[in-house]
């Protein structure tokens, strides 16, 4: 069981930025069932003015149905549903007037001794409020080094199928544990292509394991 304390300030396009605070946390509920929750609040100028309130909840369910051997490489499947909900603070430039229900599926990939890599795909869409209809290919990679230190990379190249548009983005996290209870990482990122939402990022985090 884990709870983070996060903090990330975006660069956005238009000379405009956001800091996103959070709580970030996981918890295995059974020996095959992962929960996961997230709680967004944030301040940005997007409207002109300086705004702050909360944007999102997030619970996501993940079960592991099977797990082998492909070969030599170790795997582990997983399936899922993320339950987004909106404190409707769009007019503030905050988040999106939506509640979201988001399907996945993905697997685990043990490449080397201290490499895991995981390519998931995920589906976003509203039952709630304004219209979303978003397909998200993900691709996850853990790397293990000496002395309590870890990396990870997170890339994403969303599809927005109603604007046509494709904001990806990448995010790179350093970690040290300094005993098995605590840990702090830095991360940065970057927003890719034309249909980037944000331009650049910087973040940090504390991670707490019980």
């Amino acid at each position: 069981m884990n709870t983070d304390l996060r903090v990330q300030y975006f660069d956005l396009r238009g000379d405009n930025e956001a800091t996103d605070y959070f709580v970030d946390g996981a918890f295995m509920a059974t020996e095959k069932l992962k929960v996961k929750y997230e709680l967004h609040y944030v301040d940005t100028d997007v409207t002109g003015n300086s705004e702050q309130d909360w944007e999102t909840f997030h619970l996501k369910g993940i079960y592991f149905p099977s797990e082998g051997k492909w070969g030599e490489t170790p795997y582990r499947t997983a399936i899922g549903l993320e339950w987004i909900k909106s404190f409707d603070n769009a007019d503030k430039g905050i988040g999106v007037d939506s509640d979201v229900i988001s399907p996945f599926g993905g697997v685990a990939l043990q490449v080397t001794h201290d490499l895991m890599l995981i390519p998931l795909l995920q589906h976003y869409i509203e039952y709630d409020g304004d219209e979303v209809n978003l397909t998200a290919a993900r691709l996850i990679g853990l790397w293990k080094f000496d002395r309590g230190y870890w990396g990870k990379l997170d890339a994403k190249l969303p599809y927005d199928w109603d604007d046509e548009v494709a904001p990806a983005s990448a995010e790179v996290q350093l970690c040290r544990m300094f005993n098995p209870r605590f840990g702090l990482y830095l991360e940065g990122l970057a927003g890719l292509g034309n249909d980037r939402a944000y331009n650049w990022g910087l973040g940090i985090g504390l991670r707490f394991i019980y």
